[in-house]
């Protein structure tokens, strides 16, 4: 388990870790700068660097921790990344399944595939499945979230790097908007973060706003317009704590 300082999480699982980049969001990902630092440290898992790598070892780790956590999947790769055998990502949802205590959250950019998976998928009621959408020509990713099984379903608009009028937000259960952070980091206007939050109040969709963003995302915070805002479903709120695998993925 990892910590992490992800503000809407408290710990990180990776079950397999690297990937490849697929839209405009991936430009600048985290995950592969820390990958490759991790493989310049010595690291053992991650001696590929950020070619993806499945660890079978791993995947009863979520067993074993027995305080009830907010976990999020694979902040390191992409469980549903088109080279992941069907097989394996049955055996991670098995595990999340019998860890019935825990609450998973799940993020993918390969929504096509999720929904292509989705009568594979034994859905619990504590995976809460989400997809990221980053810029307007990525709103289908929703629709095909909303054919799947899962029970919380949820869109990360991070980094957000363009207006996203008329969301489709029925049957979504949360939305979280961040800016991108890091080297290159590229601007988030205000008005679409605006945008995207009323029309979550409108249509009674719980909003988290992440951060800013920014090559120095400690500088620029979290506020927006005088408070944070960190609704979450259902009300439920996280611990979180300092990390050592944060990503904006």
């Amino acid at each position: 388990m990892a910590r992490t300082s992800i503000e809407w999480t408290e710990v990180t699982w990776n079950p397999l870790t690297g990937c490849t980049k697929i839209s405009p969001g991936c430009k600048h990902c985290y995950a592969e700068r820390m990958a490759r630092r991790l493989q310049a440290m010595g690291v053992p898992k991650y001696r590929n660097g950020f070619r993806l790598t499945l660890h079978p070892t791993v995947l009863t780790e979520p067993l074993h921790w027995r305080t009830p956590r907010m976990i999020f999947v694979n902040s390191m790769s992409d469980l549903f990344h088109q080279d992941v055998p069907p097989d394996f990502i049955c055996a991670v949802f098995a595990v999340m399944r019998q860890a019935h205590w825990h609450t998973f959250q799940v993020l993918t950019k390969r929504a096509e595939r999720l929904r292509a998976l989705d009568a594979l998928l034994d859905w619990p009621p504590n995976v809460w499945m989400g997809v990221s959408v980053e810029r307007v020509d990525y709103i289908a990713r929703i629709d095909d979230l909303r054919a799947t099984g899962a029970a919380i379903k949820f869109v990360s608009c991070e980094p957000l790097l363009g207006p996203l009028p008329q969301l489709p937000l029925d049957g979504i259960d949360w939305v979280i908007v961040g800016g991108e952070s890091g080297p290159g980091a590229r601007p988030m206007d205000p008005a679409w973060v605006r945008d995207i939050r009323d029309q979550c109040l409108a249509a009674d969709v719980p909003f988290f706003f992440k951060q800013w963003g920014g090559p120095r995302k400690d500088r620029t915070g979290r506020l927006l317009d005088g408070r944070t805002w960190d609704a979450m479903p259902g009300g439920v709120a996280t611990t979180n704590m300092l990390t050592v695998e944060p990503v904006d993925r």
